[in-house]
């Protein structure tokens, strides 16, 4: 029995706009649940702050940051996640990927001094 091309298969189809899998949902499952590990972070410092007598400066100054670290880098992740909605969308850019790094380290950073003040 031969084998050759099915009938129509000549002529070369084009490529789709995104993978029809599910490699897009799994990326953006994976940011909600980065967003979710910020989130809880920030809430069991400010917890913490709460919990003590008498918060100083220090203590209000890295609550402030966090929050503000927080809300930014909620904004870039959601900002990510609609990206990947489009047809094709285009790899993170590195400014970016800096920037949620960083935000991660110093959320990181304000979290672990809140935590670990000298006294409480």
């Amino acid at each position: 029995m031969a084998y050759g091309p099915l009938p129509g298969a000549g002529a070369p189809r084009p490529a789709p706009d995104r993978d029809p899998g599910l490699q897009p949902e799994r990326t953006r499952l994976a940011w909600r649940r980065t967003t979710l590990s910020a989130t809880a972070m920030a809430v069991l410092a400010g917890r913490q702050l709460l919990r003590s007598d008498a918060p100083g400066p220090v203590e209000v100054i890295l609550a402030v940051l966090m929050g503000l670290l927080w809300a930014a880098f909620l904004t870039l992740a959601h900002r990510r996640m609609r990206v990947l909605t489009t047809g094709r969308p285009p790899g993170l850019p590195p400014r970016t990927a800096l920037l949620l790094v960083g935000c991660t380290l110093a959320l990181a950073l304000c979290g672990g001094l809140i935590l670990v003040r000298p006294g409480h």
